[in-house]
């Protein structure tokens, strides 16, 4: 059953794989945004899926995020997604990602229930 208050912790190193130089999105070995972004969705996929039937999975609508402190290589990030909102297919998220103590990124997510197969069908 879905209930708002459902949390997962997603876990990356950083890597030279994962840095906005190797990805295109910046020119530095740092942790990329769209790593960070693949991140937090991860979590939030990973909060309901014990929850859903097994012919449905989630996938995302929306997400605002910041970015707010760079990671090297060699960094944990840690992010966390809560489950704060149920409205039918809608879910909604609030999620967090830290490196230790220090907050490196927060985000607002929308992900919506789909069953794989039809979902799949309307490609």
């Amino acid at each position: 059953m879905l209930t708002e208050g459902l949390q997962h912790t997603s876990t990356i190193q950083v890597t030279e794989s994962n840095t906005a130089l190797t990805m295109g999105s910046g020119d530095m070995p740092v942790f990329a945004t769209p790593s960070l972004v693949a991140l937090m969705e991860n979590a939030a996929m990973k909060a309901v899926a014990p929850h859903l039937p097994d012919d449905s999975t989630t996938v995302g609508g929306f997400i605002e995020t910041s970015h707010l402190a760079p990671s090297a290589i060699g960094a944990t990030i840690e992010a966390t997604a809560t489950l704060t909102e149920v409205k039918g297919r809608k879910l909604s998220f609030v999620i967090e990602a830290t490196e230790g103590d220090k907050l490196v990124g927060k985000a607002t997510h929308i992900r919506f229930i789909v069953e794989r197969e039809k979902f799949l069908s309307n490609l």
